[in-house]
């Protein structure tokens, strides 16, 4: 089975946007681009440049990624 439902809990723990109290899949549209990221090989560069990105494009917005990104590799690298 993929790890969905971690990175979705990983993503709502980080709630860029401060919504995660009230809707639980506002981040869903990331986890299978991280995902595909993380199976890939990518490091904590890679995957601040994709969130860098998305946040900017989709949600308009440029919360520090650094964090998040290492968080979510290193989850990654442990499983």
């Amino acid at each position: 089975m993929l790890p969905v439902e971690p990175i979705r809990a990983l993503l709502n723990e980080w709630d860029p946007i401060g919504v995660a109290d009230c809707v639980d899949d506002e981040y869903d549209c990331l986890i299978w681009p991280l995902l595909s990221r993380l199976r890939g090989g990518a490091d904590a560069g890679g995957i601040r440049e994709f969130l860098r990105h998305e946040m900017a494009d989709h949600y308009g917005l440029a919360p520090d990624v650094d964090a998040f990104a290492e968080r979510l590799v290193a989850w990654w690298r442990s499983r």
